[in-house]
């Protein structure tokens, strides 16, 4: 069962740890490249602030984004500004998002987010707790895979095992960190190829954030695995 209480809790808790640590910046800082090729800090911290807003139409009933090039253009537009600038509108993005999410409403309905992908409301919260957590080790400023919280690794390790269940591209696969299993890929009567790493290993691999060069892969090469 998915909690969203005690989600969006998480979501505050890591959206004022993003904003503590991205406030010990300064305008130089912002503008120089992020972990993700071809995007400063500032390009990071605009796409956190315009997710945030994405999501209030997603509760509210409207198109996530107007279009993808929309999407694109806000978050260009909103890269170059200074840190007081940036903070200001994650800060309050996230705060349009809260009070949005405080409204009541049906927790199971469907909702429609990027590309199609639909989803229960229930979900959102992790959705953007994961765009937080992430994004906030994406703006490479310290703060790593190891340093996120055990909870959101292990649930988020889980749900990209899921997205690639099925996936035709990739093998029959069995992934641990010695203590617990997930299996994604292809269906198949048993595994192909295991894959062993340490729990920020696994989903920086999962996650596109790592090349899985720590990992241990038995059976096989290590899967490649399509984008997110």
């Amino acid at each position: 069962m998915i909690d969203h209480a005690h989600d969006l809790e998480s979501l505050q808790d890591a959206t004022e740890r993003l904003l503590v640590a991205v406030g010990k910046l300064d305008n130089a800082s912002v503008a120089e490249p992020s972990l993700l090729p071809g995007w400063s800090r500032g390009h990071v911290l605009a796409h956190i602030a315009r997710n945030a807003d994405a999501l209030v139409n997603v509760f509210e009933g409207r198109p996530m984004y107007a279009d993808a090039a929309v999407r694109e253009a806000d978050i260009e537009r909103d890269a170059p500004r200074p840190l007081p600038e940036q903070l200001t509108d994650v800060r309050e993005s996230a705060e349009r998002l809260r009070r949005a999410a405080a409204v009541p409403a049906d927790w199971s309905r469907t909702v429609e987010l990027r590309n199609g992908v639909t989803d229960t409301a229930a979900r959102v919260p992790f959705r953007r707790w994961v765009e937080v957590e992430l994004h906030h080790v994406d703006l490479g400023i310290g703060y790593t895979l190891e340093d996120l919280p055990a909870e959101f690794t292990e649930r988020e390790t889980a749900f990209l095992a899921e997205r690639f269940t099925g996936h035709p591209e990739v093998p029959p696969t069995r992934l641990t960190d010695g203590t617990r299993v997930w299996h994604t890929g292809r269906e198949a009567d048993a595994p192909e190829v295991t894959v062993t790493g340490s729990p920020a290993d696994l989903l920086g691999w999962l996650a596109g954030r790592r090349d899985g060069s720590a990992l241990t892969v038995a059976g096989g090469p290590l899967p490649a695995l399509p984008p997110l």
